[in-house]
């Protein structure tokens, strides 16, 4: 099988030879299609995700799978994890969809940043869980249109501020920005943080946070996708950059190339055609292994594996610093 490969020769992104690991006909009640999973490790080891089920009307829940080695053997929740709550929070009158799950140690709670999607459009809605049984929705956080958003995981800063990454829709396009709020509940100091690039590059039309930045020590690893508009349809792929530990909002270099694309039969057809998009990932037990659970043409949920310490090398020999204008 054809892999995305390093001018040296060297591979990035491995896809899993069992792909797809989950598809709907897995699921213990009737489904359209599975994907767009957010990630988690929990404490007792097990990889928890939550996974976007679309049902036959085309409206979306989540819904937790459970596995000891975060490859196989996949417990499903019988029912929705996570069902809409339209009479109670009628921006989910359309369902909910592409979470991104962020630990919060300060909180000892999960941070679920999801889609919200109401008549308006598509918003961006918090949640915090203890479990993934119960949750505390915080309602809307960034309204329509906005999605892709993802927590940090601690406050920054000397007014220990916290910060939400998100890709707002607006004239000038697009694009990554970061946000800052005392308490989880009030955004402001929007800020651009990443744009979509124009003309004939691969992240021309718009790109969006795949999962949650990866803290290492070189600073936060984004993996985020970006999408070229052809005469044939849309093709989303995933790209790299990286950013400064204690400001976030700082890209210190992005890559020229993406580096992981849709080839194989299921994320080249599907329900969105010439597709990789990712919401989570976890790191496997060795500290080094960045495992990304990814949806293939929005209909299934694949698994890919990559070194951190490599992906890291790439982005020093072929990244640098991006231009940004102010918005």
């Amino acid at each position: 099988m054809k892999q995305r490969r390093l001018h040296d020769g060297m591979e990035l992104f491995r896809r899993y030879e069992g792909n797809p690991i989950l598809t709907a006909a897995e699921w213990p009640y009737p489904a359209h299609t599975v994907f767009n999973p957010g990630a988690v490790v929990l404490e007792d080891g097990t990889t928890l995700l939550l996974c976007r089920v679309e049902d036959h009307r085309g409206i979306s829940h989540l819904c937790a799978a459970r596995s000891e080695n975060g490859i196989d053997n996949w417990r499903i929740d019988p029912t929705p994890t996570f069902a809409p709550e339209p009479q109670c929070f009628p921006e989910e009158i359309w369902g909910v969809e592409d979470p991104r799950i962020t630990f919060i140690p300060e909180l000892r709670k999960y941070a679920i940043a999801y889609t919200s999607y109401s008549r308006g459009g598509p918003g961006v809605s918090l949640a915090l869980t203890e479990d993934f049984k119960s949750f505390e929705r915080m309602g809307v956080v960034m309204p329509p249109e906005d999605k892709d958003a993802a927590l940090l995981p601690r406050r920054f800063g000397a007014y220990g501020t916290w910060v939400l990454l998100h890709r707002p829709s607006t004239q000038i396009g697009a694009h990554i920005w970061i946000s800052y709020s005392p308490d989880l509940r009030h955004w402001g100091s929007h800020r651009l943080m990443l744009m979509a690039r124009r003309g004939a590059w691969w992240d021309a039309n718009k790109i969006g946070l795949s999962p949650p930045l990866i803290e290492t020590p070189e600073g936060w690893l984004m993996v985020y996708h970006g999408v070229r508009q052809t005469a044939s349809g849309a093709i989303y792929r995933q790209g790299l950059a990286l950013f400064d530990l204690e400001e976030p909002s700082r890209c210190l270099l992005r890559g020229d190339e993406w580096i992981f694309g849709p080839e194989t039969e299921y994320e080249i057809h599907g329900d969105v055609p010439g597709a990789v998009f990712c919401c989570g990932a976890t790191i496997a037990p060795d500290g080094d292994t960045l495992r990304l659970y990814y949806s293939g043409a929005d209909s299934c949920i694949a698994l890919a594996t990559a070194s951190i310490k490599k992906l890291l090398e790439w982005l020093k020999c072929t990244g640098r610093p991006p231009v940004l204008p102010q918005a």
